[in-house]
């Protein structure tokens, strides 16, 4: 591939909301998958799975359960006298936390535990680091490879939407659903399909705001 071709991939893909009635094939899910699995990873750890939901029924169940406990958080606000913050919640979050529901499919992206030779010989045995460095360390991993996918399926005419209101709201509801074993940490939810609408294109920051040359 050529650079400006891949430039054009990159700088074209967005973050759609609105789908199309077609279907997401198992085939297309599994090309996306198969590329997402070449992302780096810490020690080729390989510290992903993901979960391809393509039940209609039951992403709308994911969806109702997101839903119910938006209104469980807006009640408490409510309760706390947080009324102007509870409408916010509901009316500007939560459309915007439950974008996959129109989707026809859905990927759970998960990261798995990490291990490595270093770990293993080295780190544990020195007692450095914690849980939650490890954690983070799967995460990483994992999130090069959502990226990898959200490429992947734009290149087939495909369109994405990574969230993490679904992880950050019904975490133990989705693990229920979806039978998700407690070692698995969720990274997101990333909806899938073909785009009803054509996406605006969204201010980048200036290269020189975010890149310090070092010489």
């Amino acid at each position: 591939m050529q650079y400006e071709d891949f430039k054009q991939l990159a700088q074209s893909r967005r973050s759609i909301r609105e789908y199309t009635s077609e279907s997401v094939t198992t085939a297309d899910v599994m090309d996306i998958i198969d590329c997402a699995r070449y992302a780096p990873s810490d020690t080729n750890s390989q510290t992903w799975e993901f979960i391809a939901v393509l039940n209609k029924d039951k992403i709308k169940d994911i969806e109702k359960f997101t839903w119910d406990r938006l209104h469980v958080l807006a009640a408490a606000a409510e309760d706390k006298g947080l009324a102007k913050e509870a409408r916010l919640l509901l009316k500007s979050f939560g459309p915007y936390a439950t974008a996959f529901g129109g989707a026809p499919a859905i990927l759970v992206c998960l990261s798995t535990p990490y291990t490595s030779k270093f770990r293993d010989r080295i780190f544990d045995p020195l007692a450095f680091g914690n849980e939650t460095i490890w954690a983070e360390e799967g995460l990483k991993s994992s999130s090069l490879a959502i990226q990898n996918l959200m490429l992947a399926a734009h290149s087939k005419g495909l369109a994405t939407c990574p969230l993490s209101g679904p992880v950050l709201l019904a975490d133990q509801e989705l693990r229920t659903c979806l039978n998700i074993p407690d070692d698995r940490t969720i990274n997101m939810v990333v909806a899938l399909g073909y785009p009803a609408v054509q996406p605006k294109t969204m201010p980048r920051k200036d290269i020189a705001e975010i890149l310090t040359i070092v010489e």
